[in-house]
């Protein structure tokens, strides 16, 4: 497994051009704020303070974490899966997510805060746990969870759409979180998250252990590998990564998929490198996607998850093709 050149530089320029990026995004909205009035206040300065600190900065640092932890749910899953088109929202466990979260917010709409990350992280353990039962039966192999995860997926749609139709009062609340955006979170939001920042860097000592499972089980166990308690922790942990960001952000979808792809394409296929690339990326796509859909039409906002369905779908049809290709 060869590597392109240079990928600690490459990674160095996508946080620089991350860290540029946050700048930006903190001034677009219904009241512009030019990127040397946002370091100023950041600064500590006069100025905008209270609109940058009580919205847009709670506001850009979910969509870097939500964006990094369903980059890096999205890599795990395509490494277990031995499959390049797997991420949280194709095998079913974002849709998991969404319909336990769905059926509180429709069911129990003055539940408590702490409900709706907890339904959603129900919601997809469920999924990963049908999934690890299907992996444990004669014959299963990881392409096979991946079709499993899709007909899972679809059997949660409908359920979402069951109870839309059915309780209709709600469904205006309920179908801008399925759309998925960041629009009215804050602080207390941003608390939820605080686990991905502690998972995200524990993956690294995964990552070894990621190639080895790359190269097939028969290989893996020959070098002596757990191979099952391996893909069941991995599996885990893109679990909790996905069910947070899902309680907080509703279902984002692509990318999961997209920035594996482009950390590959970047620094090849070593997931040491892999991983913290798809960090990056998928926290820039999600930070620009939130930052066009609050600044293409103030004061009006398009839902970030429709931007990036926008980009992820087109996408998604040409790794399909090039599969087919394959």
């Amino acid at each position: 497994m060869k590597t392109k050149r240079h990928p600690y530089i490459l990674l160095t320029i996508l946080f620089l051009v991350l860290t540029g990026t946050f700048i930006i995004s903190l001034g677009i909205g219904a009241v512009w704020i030019s990127p040397a009035e946002v370091i100023s206040a950041l600064s500590g300065g006069s100025g905008n303070g209270f609109i940058l600190f009580e919205y847009r900065l709670p506001r850009g640092l979910m969509a870097i974490i939500i964006g990094a932890s369903l980059a890096v749910a999205g890599a795990i899953l395509q490494g277990i899966l031995r499959n390049p088109l797997a991420s949280p929202d194709v095998i079913g466990i974002t849709k998991g997510a969404g319909l336990f979260a769905v059926f509180v917010l429709i069911v129990f709409p003055g539940a408590s805060m702490l409900a709706l990350p907890v339904s959603a992280f129900t919601g997809a353990a469920v999924i990963a746990i049908i999934l690890m039962l299907f992996s444990r039966s004669k014959g299963a192999k990881p392409h096979t969870l991946a079709l499993v995860g899709v007909a899972l997926g679809a059997i949660c749609q409908a359920g979402i759409q069951y109870f839309t139709i059915k309780f209709p009062d709600n469904v205006n609340t309920t179908l801008l979180w399925l759309t998925g955006s960041l629009w009215g979170r804050g602080w207390e939001e941003l608390w939820i998250l605080l686990p991905c920042l502690l998972l995200i860097p524990i993956l690294i000592i995964f990552t070894s252990k990621l190639d080895i499972l790359n190269l097939g089980d028969d290989i893996a166990l020959g070098l002596g590998e757990r191979t099952v308690l391996v893909r069941y922790t991995l599996l885990t942990l893109a679990v909790i990564l996905t069910g947070l960001s899902v309680a907080v952000a509703g279902s984002i979808g692509f990318i999961g998929l997209i920035a594996p792809h482009v950390a590959r394409r970047l620094v090849g296929s070593r997931a040491k490198y892999v991983l913290p690339l798809s960090a990056v990326t998928g926290a820039l796509f999600l930070l620009i996607a939130d930052a066009i859909g609050r600044g293409i039409v103030p004061p009006v906002e398009i839902p970030a998850g429709i931007v990036t369905a926008g980009i992820g779908a087109p996408y998604f049809l040409y790794l399909l093709r090039q599969e087919q290709g394959k």
